[in-house]
């Protein structure tokens, strides 16, 4: 039996979830996916399973089958991009490949002279796929991003999901992360058929901020056209019942909370009372930077808390130290000291349309609609830099089209009258 897409080259630059996904889903149809991995760490979701297991956070087992599900039928190969000599090795692969994927940083992808423009003057038929956390404009473009923060959090997907008193907010890893590399997947299917007419490559960016919003497009939809959030609609129940039950719950939210072995991974409150979540796994490489962010230069410099296992033992007390220390500033404040850490505001549906870099991304459009004038929508989530998608028409009125499509299909004005008797068309 011939596999869709043997013959298929597919170099994957990338680690974690989002692109391997996405290779992933190219290998299983039958591509040739090289997976390169650094020759020194590898790619960090190999040990992310194990991560989980140590903090009871995921099904125990000596199977490693969070990275067999992400990366079956791919082969791996380790070159070190950060040398003239690796990065020599991806220019003579890209000379003969199909499709490049990567979640590599712009400013990164820059580093390394991998960016599409670089690529595409080695192999012009190159399709160049990227999954960037907030897109690639916008004052936010370089920020780190993880499926909890950029994908979850900062779009307001807690807030569409939850109803007050009844806190929703957790996620399991790279449930994000895998509508995202479907989403690159398709994109760059669609490449490869403009190719097929064109003879020409082109980028595909995803973004995790501007995915997620069309997930949820049902409510960002409505937020557009309205301008609401839920709690301008939605009846809320008496705020005593909402106390009552957050006080009930309030011991078992604690006793997961203390099963976090680390302090750089979950949620925080700040002064106004604005939840920041964060989700750091390379603790290692960002907690000198973390304490420093938080004042609180006296952990940083404290060596039972330099390493990973340290800061375990002592996680309680250290989560309540960084507790205390965001309730000394407000949302606002906070912002520019946490510049560079992975880490997202919980938004509710309101501002995550009106998020200044869900704007200067692209994640909506605007068209006039023939009833209702300009209205914003969510724009399609896939972007290729040659053939975009648009928005042509708005969705048809009932049988609009009809007469119309039947007449292109070779019906006559008398064969349609006829159906239109018999019932068979509207």
């Amino acid at each position: 039996m011939a596999l869709a897409l043997e013959g298929i080259k597919v170099l994957d630059v990338s680690q974690v979830a989002a692109v391997p996904m996405a290779a992933r889903h190219l290998a299983d149809f039958g591509a040739d996916v090289l997976h390169i991995e650094n020759p020194a760490t590898g790619d960090s979701w190999r040990v992310f399973q194990a991560a989980q297991e140590a903090a009871s956070a995921c099904a125990p087992c000596q199977f490693n089958y969070n990275w067999e599900n992400f990366n079956r039928n791919k082969r791996s190969v380790t070159i070190d991009l950060s040398q003239e000599d690796g990065r020599n090795v991806i220019y003579k692969m890209v000379e003969q490949a199909d499709v490049f994927l990567t979640n590599l940083r712009l400013f990164e992808l820059e580093r390394f002279k991998l960016e599409y423009e670089t690529l595409s003057r080695i192999n012009p038929r190159i399709i160049f796929g990227n999954v960037s956390g907030y897109g690639k404009t916008g004052p936010d473009k370089n920020l780190p991003a993880y499926d909890a923060t950029a994908y979850q959090v900062r779009s307001g997907i807690p807030s569409m999901i939850s109803f007050p008193g009844i806190p929703t907010y957790g996620y399991r890893p790279a449930i994000g992360d895998n509508v995202v590399g479907l989403a690159l997947a398709y994109g760059v299917m669609v490449a490869l058929f403009v190719r097929d007419k064109t003879g020409v490559g082109q980028e595909v960016d995803v973004s995790l901020l501007h995915t997620a919003l069309y997930h949820y497009s049902f409510d960002i939809a409505g937020a557009l056209a309205t301008g609401m959030d839920f709690e301008d609609w939605r009846e809320a129940p008496p705020q005593e019942m909402v106390n009552n039950a957050m006080s009930a719950i309030a011991p078992i939210m604690a006793f997961y909370g203390s099963k976090a072995l680390s302090p750089l991974t979950g949620m925080y409150i700040t002064k106004d009372l604005r939840s920041l979540v964060f989700v750091i796994l390379q603790p290692d490489r960002y907690w000198v930077k973390f304490c420093r962010a938080i004042s609180r230069d006296d952990l940083a410099d404290d060596p039972k808390y330099a390493s990973t296992e340290g800061r375990a033992e002592h996680s309680a007390a250290l989560r309540q130290a960084i507790t205390e220390s965001f309730l000394t500033k407000t949302l606002d404040e906070w912002i520019p000291l946490l510049e560079g850490i992975p880490y997202a505001p919980m938004q509710g549906i309101k501002a995550a349309v009106n998020d200044p870099q869900a704007r200067e991304s692209g994640c909506f459009v605007a068209y006039d609609h023939p009833t209702h004038g300009r209205i914003e929508a969510v724009a399609n989530p896939v972007l290729l830099s040659k053939n975009p998608a648009t928005v042509r028409m708005p969705a048809p009125e009932f049988g609009q089209h009809t007469e119309e499509a039947l007449l292109e299909y070779g019906y006559s004005w008398e064969d349609i009258a006829k159906l239109k008797e018999g019932g068979v068309i509207a």
